[in-house]
């Protein structure tokens, strides 16, 4: 869903991504013969492209993922998260693919992460603007130079952030009925998301969520719940318990960051933490932080 003519541009990814960098590493780059299984392990998602041939993909049984793909043209395979998967090609002359590794960062709770189908399959010719960063990548990945590996990380790295661009811009296409990506593709309630992945600290009553999408409490509370699946001050809830996560993984204090996130003190946080996780940020912390990474 694009915003209307009148109503000024939000960038809608960028606030989410500098709080969790993306990283992509390079593992492959040339043509796959045969039965090639990817496995799924905690924290790695894949993002694959098939640059020419076809072949047949078949996945482990999951909510939300089709069992067989069937590809017959250049393809981008995005796995967000972990998901065991095989590509099926010709036991010689096989389809060619450069492939890397992702992560999303935030661990299981990155709102992004949450937001996405278990498997995007999508045809490197929809997503506008791909061409040049593609080419620039297969430029790097098809002979070795100094700095090829890096540069072709980075490239991925463009790659994969235009591919959620794509999917914001396009969730209904993407099959994507709800979560943050829902949100994020209404042009009304993108603005008050974005004001909140901004300003995390700040006071947000729903009044001032309501006036920063330009609509009524009552029409923005049941617009936010459609979309996102959750009502507003849950959404915020959960969104400043991910980013105290990740400040206490970096061995910050409880009070420091209750303080940057609005809560009036560290009691106040560590009530947050029992409510959502059962446990105090400390004893968290001391079982080993489930789903960090």
């Amino acid at each position: 869903m694009s915003a209307p003519a009148d109503s000024p541009a939000v960038d809608r990814l960028s606030a989410l991504l500098d709080r969790f960098r993306v990283r992509t590493q390079l593992f492959h780059s040339g043509p796959l013969c045969g039965v090639t299984t990817f496995d799924a392990r905690p924290g790695r998602g894949f993002l694959h492209v098939l640059r020419r041939g076809e072949m047949r993909v078949t996945h482990a049984r999951i909510r939300g993922a089709t069992r067989t793909l069937q590809l017959d043209q250049p393809t981008l395979l995005f796995y967000p998260r972990p998901l065991t998967h095989e590509f099926h090609n010709a036991p010689v002359d096989g389809s060619d693919f450069t492939c890397a590794t992702v992560d999303l960062g935030g661990g299981d709770r990155n709102p992004l992460l949450q937001a996405l189908p278990p498997v995007v399959a999508l045809p490197l010719a929809r997503v506008e603007g791909l061409g040049p960063a593609l080419d620039l990548l297969f430029a790097e990945t098809d002979r070795l130079r100094c700095g090829s590996r890096l540069l072709a990380d980075r490239l991925f790295e463009v790659v994969l952030i235009q591919l959620l661009r794509w999917l914001v811009d396009h969730a209904d296409e993407a099959g994507i009925s709800s979560g943050l990506i829902t949100g994020l593709a209404d042009a009304r309630l993108a603005r008050a998301l974005v004001a909140l992945h901004e300003s995390p600290g700040e006071a947000w009553p729903l009044e001032r969520m309501a006036a920063a999408a330009g609509m009524s409490r009552s029409a923005f509370a049941a617009a936010f719940k459609v979309a996102v699946g959750r009502t507003p001050a849950d959404y915020l809830a959960d969104w400043r318990l991910t980013l105290a996560e990740g400040e206490l993984r970096k061995g910050r204090a409880i009070k420091a960051i209750a303080d940057e996130l609005g809560y009036g003190s560290a009691s106040a946080l560590s009530r947050l933490f029992k409510h959502k996780l059962g446990a105090s940020p400390r004893h968290w912390l001391a079982d080993g932080t489930p789903g960090a990474r």
